[in-house]
This record gives structure tokens, C-alpha cells and sequence, in this order.
């Protein structure tokens, strides 16, 4: 997919783009919510892109108010709650090909990272084989939407290829903060965020016991805990580094 037989490379352009017939896009101009894609597949069949997003509102009004909107929005097929926690919710959803994702795919174009919705635009990352294919959709796409390229790189072999290598690098890491319990997640956060960690040191064990109502003994455990999960991720991160 990266190159063709001439050995060309990738062209990866990141889009700041404004779709008006995009249901998340017209739901976040409206409603302080934004969108951040866990998963995405589209039928070539049908022209529908199924996504499963996580919602995070400016508070809990923000969010009921967001979802309401997007559930009734004219180009939603499918809304799906799968969970709701404070302000944050995660979705499925099915929407209708929007005009911008058709033009991508006329011109060979494909998705190449998660997708952001905040504030009426969505953040897109979008590569293509050919030079000529990216300048092309550039060119169709301002005809019916407004956007700003945010970055365009060419990516040759040896980048792909180290981001192959370091690929299962980075998904150790990622699976080490979803050993985390909530409460060791949290802890973490707190200490690092407070200075714990720092030289000298900005809070204290007993400070950190009075932010979580715990006694000292209790909060040292859970920063173990924490600590002891996160380093061996990364221990084993650098071995598939090497």
C-alpha cells in the first residue's frame, strides 16, 4: 500500500476539514462535545461508514445534549449507546458516505490514523500512492468543503519501516496503561501532576493521601502497584526496540 512499483512514497497529509453533511461535525458546532474514533470500516456496498467514538462533553448537559442531536441528525443510519460514564460516553454509529469521504475514495485515497471532531472541523489523516491523486482530491475537495492542510510529508521506506519496528513497541506501552486499575491510573496522574517525582520533591506521600482520603500506607501501595505494572511494559518495550 505505501509504494508502488517505482518505489514512490506516501503521501500523508493531515486535513482540518469542515464537512456539511457530516453528523459529528454539524452535532460539535452546536454542543460542546468532541469525537475521537476508537474504529472505523466502510462498505464499499452500501457507501456507510460504521465507527465506534468515544464522546466527551463539556459536562454532563453537554454530552445528553450532544447525543440527542446526533442520534436524530438525517444522516445517521445506526446509533448504538454502548456505555456512559459522568461526560464521557462510547458509541457505534453507521452514517451515509459524506461527499468529502467520496472524493477520497474516487482518487485511491485512504485513511491512515484516528479522526478528531471538535469545535464544527474534523482533523483528518488521509495518504495516497500518487502525487498527482493527492493534488487532485485537494483541488475537488474545496469545491463543496472548506479545509486547511495541517501537514503533508512524503514517507520513504526506511520511515515506514522504522515505524513497523517500533510499532509493537508502542502497543506494549499502550497495553501496560490498560493493566492500570483506575485507582493506580489515578495515582499516577495525581503525583506526577503534583511533583511528587520531582527533586526536591513538590508533595509529599501525606499529600497525596489527603487528595484520595486514604492513608499513607494505602496510597504507597497503589503507587507501587502502579509503578511496578508501567515499568515492566517498559522493560519489555525497549527489548522489542533492540
Amino acid at each position: 500500500m505505501w509504494f508502488d512499483s517505482k518505489g514512490r512514497p506516501m503521501i500523508d497529509t493531515t486535513l482540518d476539514m469542515e464537512q456539511y453533511d457530516c453528523p459529528f461535525v454539524d452535532t460539535t458546532d452546536d454542543h460542546g462535545v468532541a469525537f475521537s474514533a476508537v474504529q472505523w470500516d466502510f462498505d464499499r456496498v452500501n457507501d456507510q461508514l460504521e465507527t465506534r467514538m468515544v464522546v466527551e462533553g463539556d459536562d454532563r448537559g453537554a454530552l445528553s445534549d450532544g447525543l440527542s442531536t446526533l442520534r436524530a441528525h438525517g444522516n445517521m443510519h445506526e446509533f448504538d449507546l454502548l456505555t456512559r460514564r459522568d461526560n464521557v460516553a462510547r458509541i457505534r454509529t453507521v452514517i451515509a458516505e459524506t461527499e468529502a469521504m467520496a472524493t477520497i475514495r474516487d482518487n485511491d485515497g485512504y485513511v491512515t490514523g484516528p479522526f478528531y471532531i471538535e469545535g464544527g472541523s474534523e482533523v483528518w489523516h488521509v495518504g495516497f500512492d500518487d502525487r498527482e491523486d493527492a493534488d487532485t482530491t485537494l483541488a475537488e475537495l474545496e469545491r463543496d468543503n472548506e479545509y486547511d492542510v495541517l501537514e503533508r510529508t512524503n514517507t520513504d521506506l526506511p520511515e515506514m519501516q522504522g515505524f513497523v519496528q517500533n510499532a509493537g513497541a508502542a502497543m506494549t506501552l499502550i497495553e501496560g496503561c490498560r493493566d492500570l486499575s483506575d485507582v493506580e491510573r489515578e495515582t499516577l496522574e495525581t503525583a506526577v501532576s503534583d511533583g511528587y517525582f520531582e527533586s526536591p520533591r513538590d508533595a509529599t506521600l501525606g499529600h497525596l493521601a489527603d487528595e484520595f482520603d486514604v492513608s499513607k500506607p494505602a496510597v504507597s501501595k497503589n503507587l507501587r502497584r502502579g509503578q511496578q505494572k508501567m515499568i515492566e511494559r517498559v522493560v519489555e518495550a525497549l527489548d522489542e526496540l533492540e
